[in-house]
């Protein structure tokens, strides 16, 4: 057991803080003593999750010191680890990524991580997280920073790039991978949501073991195996799949009969990069009513549990299937534990693409920090796709790094949903002039 300083800003997020919060205390044995600092904008939304922390660690022997600042400068000196989950007004801009796209007959699927949408909210957050990470090396230099803001390739790719922080992205979405090759196989049922609950994520994962690799949301299953046998499940999961629901996945199916491996991430996420994915998608976008929803219900279930200790009982047993928690602790303890995805810099990790990219792979993590391990080389054909959107990820940071127009349109005109340049340009105007309040870099771009 190691104490340590550990800042998560965006705390008052519905879902980022309530989760990392109990994953932290979930972690208490290993964590007891430290010290969560918790951080956000939002003064009312912060207070709310700070008198939980205050009352999880009233109810449990983890003795954490807790604080809490609207202003990170104020907390982050100190750190060890800065955790990070931040959004300009998420919704309101997402649905205008959605919408003005569509107006070009621009089909995406969500809209969120590649596409024109993907570049725009790009646009807005990589300048936000990036501002944060210099705040981070300047008062906290030796921190790790683990971040979970999308698009989180882009924004890891700007973090690394103009920072010397030890960055790591966090994904949770290879748990909808596990999901999908335990159906297939028979091994669960298929659920509503198609995204297994915390509890079943670990559950299958203790009966699978999935080598993934690729750029983050267009990750790629290498290898299928029984985790107590070591069994190569692949060729079983391949011959089910000829018979199986043709509703189920289609997209994916398709890509993988095309390019030999099936995607880990789902239609929804892995549809973004392709501009066929519309062939298979309802073209909907993503639920925001629903979103919203859950979390107001989140909100008064944290409420209640400020002051009813039957409800508190809730998040003490809450673990959630994100891995920060595990990940900090398995620094300060030196765990040398595997970890099945992590977002940092190839080096070599990935074969065939640039030693600058950002990829998706496996790693271990231990008091040196998070070591991804090089995994065998993707199929030419998916390298190929990979290498593009690396180019287009390139374009992507330097025009939000440097509110250059040029570069976004580079960016966009790269992109496989782009099949007009007139388009492209007045869509980008369109764009720039919606969000115009969340880019100042192009109202005042730096020199």
């Amino acid at each position: 057991m190691t104490q340590t300083k550990i800042v998560l800003i965006g705390a008052g997020s519905a879902s980022f803080g309530v989760n990392t919060l109990a994953d932290l205390f979930a972690q208490r044995a290993h964590l007891r003593g430290s010290h969560l600092a918790l951080c956000d904008v939002d003064g009312a939304r912060l207070a709310r999750i700070t008198r939980l922390a205050e009352k999880m660690n009233a109810a449990t022997d983890a003795d954490f010191k807790i604080s809490s600042a609207t202003d990170c400068r104020d907390v982050l000196p100190g750190a060890e680890f800065v955790i990070v989950s931040v959004e300009v007004d998420r919704i309101a801009h997402w649905k205008l990524d959605w919408q003005i796209p569509l107006q070009y007959g621009i089909r995406h699927v969500l809209g969120e991580n590649g596409g024109p949408g993907g570049l725009s909210h790009a646009l807005r957050t990589i300048p936000l997280v990036l501002d944060l990470a210099r705040e981070v090396e300047r008062l906290a230099p030796d921190a790790y920073l683990l971040n979970f803001t999308n698009p989180l390739a882009r924004v890891m790719l700007a973090v690394t790039r103009y920072t010397r922080l030890k960055s790591i992205g966090l994904c949770h979405q290879v748990n909808k991978g596990y999901y999908i090759v335990a159906y297939v196989l028979g091994l669960t049922p298929r659920l509503a949501s198609h995204f297994p609950p915390p509890a079943l994520a670990r559950e299958l994962k203790e009966k699978i073991d999935l080598q993934t690799a690729g750029l983050n949301h267009v990750t790629w299953i290498q290898e299928i195996r029984e985790r107590a046998t070591g069994q190569d499940l692949y060729p079983a999961f391949r011959a089910r799949l000829l018979n199986f629901d043709p509703t189920f996945e289609p997209l994916s199916r398709r890509l993988h009969k095309a390019f030999g491996l099936f995607p880990a991430t789902g239609d929804g996420h892995v549809g973004e990069y392709f501009s066929y994915a519309y062939e298979t998608s309802d073209l909907k976008g993503y639920d925001y009513d629903q979103y919203a929803a859950e979390g107001a219900t989140l909100d008064a279930r944290v409420e209640r549990a400020i002051t009813d200790s039957d409800a508190l009982k809730e998040f003490l047993n809450w673990e959630s299937a994100e891995r920060a928690a595990s990940i900090v602790a398995g620094i300060v303890n030196d765990w040398h534990s595997y970890e099945v995805t992590v977002n940092v810099v190839n080096h070599g990790a990935l074969p065939g693409l640039p030693d600058w990219a950002v990829v998706e792979v496996p790693g271990v993590v231990s008091a040196n920090g998070v070591t991804p391990l090089r995994v065998p080389a993707l199929p030419p054909a998916i390298t190929a796709m990979l290498n593009q959107q690396a180019a287009i990820q390139d374009c992507v940071v330097q025009a939000a790094v440097h509110g250059d127009r040029h570069a976004a349109l580079q960016a966009l005109l790269l992109d496989p949903l782009i099949t007009s340049y007139a388009d492209a340009e007045k869509l980008l105007d369109e764009l720039l002039s919606a969000h115009a309040d969340a880019l100042p870099q192009f109202n005042n771009p730096p020199a």
